[in-house]
């Protein structure tokens, strides 16, 4: 398939031929839903955690005996129907949220994210980033004539390089809001539709190629 390609001043140069297998893929909403819920799972950060009664302060000791006081019996005061005890079935962070998905069904799912990206108007191609100086006011400039061109203006954005400007470009766009830079052999479906619109860099067309077998 063909699509525009743009110049960082927004000008339109020419057309750029795109790989069908990676951005004209049918959109597959079950599997698409199936690979971001596990990828969210695995970045998910388990930092909850209770202590059981075995892990709470104190209670060694058997608050009263066990019979002729006409209470009720009780082994600790650091059982879980005692105030300040352990927790009965609290978060623990050992608790492990992650999820199995195969290499086959995470690139389907990005291919996926990509060719719906492009459809929707949201994916734009640019030939390349060249700023006389690298400065966050500069890319702030290119950032605004580039969402221009984008059906939905004002949503988040990600930019995707190559691994030559990756560090450079994430630098300037540091304090822009909503925008992000991501390496393109780092691209996955979650950060793909995570945001409104992307910028692809041409040369990372070759790079998701190689780095996903497509």
């Amino acid at each position: 398939m063909e699509v525009n390609l743009y110049n960082q001043n927004s000008d339109k140069i020419g057309k750029v031929s795109l790989p069908d297998k990676v951005f004209a893929v049918v959109m597959n909403r079950d599997l698409l839903h199936q690979v971001v819920v596990s990828q969210m799972s695995n970045r998910r950060q388990n930092i909850a955690h209770t202590k059981d009664r075995g892990e709470v302060r104190g209670g060694g000791k058997k608050p009263w005996k066990q019979k002729g006081t006409g209470r009720a019996r009780h082994g600790s005061i650091r059982s879980p129907i005692w105030k300040g005890g352990g927790a009965a079935f609290g978060p623990r962070s050992e608790r492990d949220f992650s999820k199995k998905i195969n290499k086959k069904m995470a690139r389907k799912a990005l291919f996926t994210a990509l060719s719906s990206k492009i459809r929707d108007r949201e994916l734009i191609i640019i030939d390349n980033l060249s700023l006389n100086d690298w400065k966050t006011k500069e890319m702030s400039k290119v950032v605004g004539k580039i969402s221009s061109l984008f059906s939905s203006k004002n949503g988040s954005l990600l930019v995707i390089t190559d691994k030559k400007l990756s560090d450079t470009v994430e630098r300037v766009t540091r304090n822009l809001p909503k925008v992000d830079v991501m390496e393109a052999k780092n691209l996955n479906a979650l950060d793909v539709i995570a945001r409104m619109n992307l910028i692809l860099l041409q040369n990372s067309i070759e790079v998701i190629e190689k780095n996903f077998h497509a």
